[in-house]
C-alpha cells in the first residue's frame, strides 16, 4: 500500500506540474498563449490604417480650409479613438478578465446583439469589402497610369499632354487579381503584412516629403482659411465637395473591422481591453499626426489646386523616379490588400454555397492538379468561376466610375457610421447594461446620431461628385 500511495502522490505531482506547464503554454480558450503587447498592437493598427486613404487628405483639407480641415481631422480621430475604446470592452463577453472571447468583429456583434443585427452587419461589411475592391482597382490603375505619364513628362516636358486612358491598366490589375484570388489562403501568407507595411510607409512618406520640399522650395504657404473659394467652384459644388471631404477623411480612419482581431493577439494580464485602449491611443495619435502633416503640407504646397490623389495628380513632376517608386509601391500594396479584404467575402460565399448545395460536385469537389517541383494544386471549379466573376464585375464598375475622390468619399461614408460608431456603441450599451435614458445612454445616442448625419452628408456629396464627373466622362477608352 505504501508503495502504491507513494506512486499515486508522485503521479499527482507530475499531473500538477504538467497542468502548470500546459497553462503557461495555452490561454484560457485552449489556444496557444498570446504574446502581443501594447507596442505590437499599436504597430498592427498603424500598419492597417496608413494606406491609400492618406493620398486624398490634401484634397480634403483644400475643400475645408485651414480652420475646418485640421479641426475635422481631430474630431474624426477623437471619435475613432473613443468608439475603438468602446469596442475593446466587447472583446470578452461578461467578465472583462475571464469572459468568453470574441475572435472577430462579427463574433462580438453575435455575442452582444445577436439575431437580425448580425445579418445586417454582415451585409454592410461585405458590401463595404466589395466597394473597397472597386476603390483599390481605381487607385492602382491611376498609379500605373501615373508611372507612364511621369516618364512621358520627363522626356517631353511638363507642358506635353501625356494623356493615358485608365481602362487598360484596370484590365491588367484585374487579371493579376484573378490569378492571386485562386491562391488558397493568400491573405494568410506571413510576409504579406510586412510587404504591405513597407509599401504603405514608402508612398506615404514620399508624399509627405514632396509636400514639405515644395513648401521649402517656394517659401509660400498656399490655401485660405475657408478652403477652395466660390468662383473657382460654384456655391453648390462647394457644399458637395465639403461633404465629400468628410467622407475622404472618414475613409482614412476606417479600420474598426480589424480591431477585435488585433486585440486577440494581446497577452493578459493586464486585461486585453486595458492594453488595447492604450494601443489605440498611441496608434490614433501617431496616425493623426502623420495625417495632419500629409494633409496640411499637401494643401500648403498646392493650395486650392491640391489634387485628389497627391501622388498621381501631378502637382509634383520631379524627381520623376521618386514619384515612380511611390506609385509602384501603391500598386504592390493594393494588389495584396485587395486579396486581404476580399478573402472573407470569398470564404463567406463559398461556405454558404457548400451549405446550400452539399451534393453539388461543381461546388464541393477539388481537382488535384500536379505542379512540377511543387505540391499539387487543389482546383475547385466553383472557386475558379465565382472569384473570376467577382473580379470582372468589380473591374467593370471601376471602368465605369474611375473617380478616386468620389469613390473614397462613398466608401468612407458607407463604412464610418455603421461599423466605426453604431455597432461599437450598441454593443457597449448591451455589454455594460446601460439603462435607457440614463445620461451615458443619451450621450452615446447623440454621438451615434451626429455621426449618422455626417455619414449621410458625406455620401450625398460623394454621389453628387460622381454625377458631376459622369457628365464629362467617356468609359472604356483604350487610346
Amino acid at each position: 500500500m505504501g508503495d502504491s500511495t507513494n506512486f499515486a502522490s508522485k503521479h499527482q505531482v507530475f499531473d500538477v506540474s504538467v497542468n502548470v506547464t500546459e497553462s503557461k503554454r495555452f490561454d484560457d480558450d485552449g489556444r496557444i498563449k498570446r504574446t502581443g503587447s501594447v507596442w505590437t498592437a499599436s504597430a498592427h493598427i498603424i500598419t492597417a490604417v496608413i494606406g491609400s486613404g492618406v493620398l486624398s487628405l490634401a484634397w480634403a483639407v483644400a475643400q475645408l480650409g485651414w480652420v475646418a480641415g485640421p479641426i475635422v481631422m481631430l474630431l474624426f480621430s477623437f471619435v475613432t479613438y473613443y468608439t475603438s475604446s468602446l469596442l475593446s470592452d466587447c472583446y470578452r463577453s461578461g467578465d472583462p478578465l475571464s469572459g468568453k472571447r470574441n475572435y472577430t468583429y462579427m463574433d462580438a456583434v453575435q455575442a452582444n446583439l445577436g439575431g437580425l443585427q448580425v445579418k445586417i452587419c454582415g451585409w454592410i461589411q461585405y458590401v463595404n469589402l466589395f466597394g473597397v475592391a472597386i476603390g483599390y482597382t481605381i487607385a492602382s490603375s491611376i498609379s500605373m497610369m501615373a508611372v507612364k505619364r511621369s516618364d512621358c513628362f520627363h522626356k517631353h516636358g511638363h507642358k506635353a499632354p501625356c494623356l493615358e486612358p485608365s481602362t487598360p491598366y484596370m484590365i491588367i490589375f484585374g487579371v493579376i487579381e484573378i490569378v492571386f484570388s485562386q491562391i488558397p489562403d493568400f491573405d494568410q501568407i506571413w510576409w504579406l503584412s510586412i510587404v504591405a507595411a513597407v509599401m504603405s510607409f514608402t508612398y506615404s512618406t514620399i508624399g509627405l516629403g514632396l509636400g514639405i520640399a515644395q513648401v521649402a522650395e517656394t517659401r509660400k504657404i498656399g490655401g485660405s482659411l475657408t478652403g477652395v473659394s466660390i468662383g473657382t467652384v460654384t456655391e453648390m459644388q462647394k457644399v458637395w465637395r465639403t461633404f465629400q471631404a468628410l467622407g475622404a477623411i472618414a475613409f482614412a480612419y476606417s479600420y474598426s473591422l480589424i480591431l477585435i482581431e488585433i486585440q486577440d493577439t494581446i497577452k493578459s494580464p493586464p486585461s486585453e481591453a486595458k492594453t488595447m485602449k492604450n494601443a489605440t491611443l498611441i496608434s490614433v495619435s501617431v496616425t493623426t499626426v502623420f495625417y495632419m502633416l500629409c494633409g496640411c503640407f499637401g494643401y500648403a504646397a498646392f493650395g486650392d489646386h491640391a489634387p485628389d490623389n497627391l501622388l498621381t495628380g501631378f502637382g509634383f513632376y520631379d524627381p520623376y523616379w521618386l514619384l515612380d517608386i511611390a506609385n509602384i509601391a501603391i500598386v504592390v500594396h493594393l494588389v495584396g490588400a485587395y486579396q486581404v479584404y476580399c478573402q472573407p467575402l470569398f470564404a463567406f460565399i463559398e461556405k454558404t454555397a457548400a451549405e446550400w448545395y452539399p451534393n453539388s460536385k461543381f461546388i464541393t469537389k477539388n481537382i488535384s492538379v500536379p505542379i512540377p517541383g511543387y505540391k499539387s494544386y487543389n482546383l475547385n471549379l466553383f472557386r475558379l468561376v465565382w472569384r473570376t466573376i467577382f473580379v470582372i464585375i468589380s473591374t467593370i464598375i471601376s471602368m465605369l466610375l474611375p473617380f478616386f475622390s468620389d469613390i473614397v468619399g462613398i466608401l468612407g461614408a458607407f463604412g464610418f457610421w455603421p461599423l466605426t460608431v453604431y455597432y461599437p456603441v450598441e454593443m457597449y450599451i448591451a455589454q455594460k447594461k446601460i439603462p435607457k435614458w440614463s445620461r451615458k445612454w443619451v450621450g452615446l445616442q447623440i454621438l451615434s446620431v451626429t455621426c449618422l448625419i455626417v455619414s449621410i452628408a458625406a455620401a450625398t456629396g460623394s454621389f453628387a461628385g460622381v454625377v458631376s464627373d459622369l457628365k464629362v466622362y467617356k468609359p472604356f477608352k483604350f487610346t
